[in-house]
Order: structure tokens, then sequence, then C-alpha cells
């Protein structure tokens, strides 16, 4: 198996990915990172999330997917999504994971939320980490394990991983979406 993983994430200026019920506010939701987002899933081999995360954009239903669960114990097909497979980690190893999923090289994209970003931490090739600096989610859900006590990327930085020059998103709210790579 060779994978490239890749993690995608916005945040606002506090670090949360969502609000404190768990939703990710469309305050959160800007046309230049939603289009850079859908751009880079459609070119993933195989999208790695949680039960409570999901991308919602037309391509959606076609692609293949882990979503992570501690409610199954073996590897199985989602009865509601065809091209996704239920998939415990303390009982089965991702490479077991992608194989049931029929997918054996390509990109990984990593959609969230925090505890599936943490069990990629040390694998991640690059991490796409998009920054909305004027929307703040007091009390919201950090976008990972240890935020906000550190920031986003003080949790990068302690993985490993330098960031690179900041790309604009969307000039009108100041977007910007940076490549952290590991070192």
């Amino acid at each position: 198996m060779s994978f490239r993983i890749e993690g995608y994430v916005i945040v606002s200026a506090d670090g949360m990915l969502a609000d404190a019920s768990h939703v990710m506010p469309d305050s959160l939701k800007f046309d230049g990172d939603k289009l850079f987002f859908e751009q880079a899933l459609d070119r993933a081999a195989l999208i790695v999330h949680g039960r409570n995360s999901h991308e919602q954009q037309p391509n959606s239903p076609k692609r293949k997917r882990l979503i992570l669960t501690r409610k199954i114990k073996a590897l199985t097909v989602d009865p509601e999504m065809p091209n996704a497979t239920l998939w415990n980690p303390e009982q089965a190893s991702f490479e077991e994971a992608c194989a049931f999923a029929d997918v054996a090289s390509g990109m990984v994209a990593v959609i969230g939320g925090p505890a599936v970003f943490e069990m990629f931490m040390g694998r991640y090739d690059t991490f796409w980490l998009s920054e909305a600096p004027h929307v703040r989610l007091p009390g919201g859900e950090g976008c990972f394990v240890g935020v906000p006590q550190r920031s986003p990327q003080q949790v990068l930085t302690s993985h490993g991983m330098q960031p690179s020059a900041p790309y604009l998103l969307d000039a009108a709210h100041e977007v910007t979406v940076t490549a952290w790579r590991r070192t």
C-alpha cells in the first residue's frame, strides 16, 4: 500500500472547527475554502472521518470513505452509503480498513474531527490548515486534541510539521490556507 495522507480543516481565530453544539456554523463557510476543499476531495482515493463529519458536496456519494465508529466490531459497509466502510480502529488497522474498502494507493484525505485528526498526526504528508481570522467560536470544538490550550499551529509544530507560505482563499474575509509538511 502506498498512500499520501493529507489533513484538511478550516478553523476560527480561536482554533475551533465547530460551535458549542458541535456544528460547523455558516460563519466558518467561505466559497474560496469550499472550492479548495472540494477540488482536493475530488482528487482523493479515500476520505477518512468520524460519524459527525461529512463534506455534503455534490460528489460526496461517489467518494470512497472510511467512517470511524466505536459502535461496530468488524469492518462493514455502511448500510446508508454503499461507498463507505464503517471502521472501528480498535478492531482493525488502517491498512486492513483500506484493503476492505478496496483502496491500495493514492491520496487519503482526513477531514475530522479532532480524534480522527489525532490518529494520523504521525503520518500526515501534508496538513492543509485553513484559517478564518475574523471568526470566533467561544466554547466551540477545537480542531485538534489539545486546542484551545494550544493553538492549531503549536499542535502541528509539536508533531514535526512546518508551515509553508499561506495562500489567500478569500480576500474579503482574509481566509488563508497553509500547507504544513513534515520536516
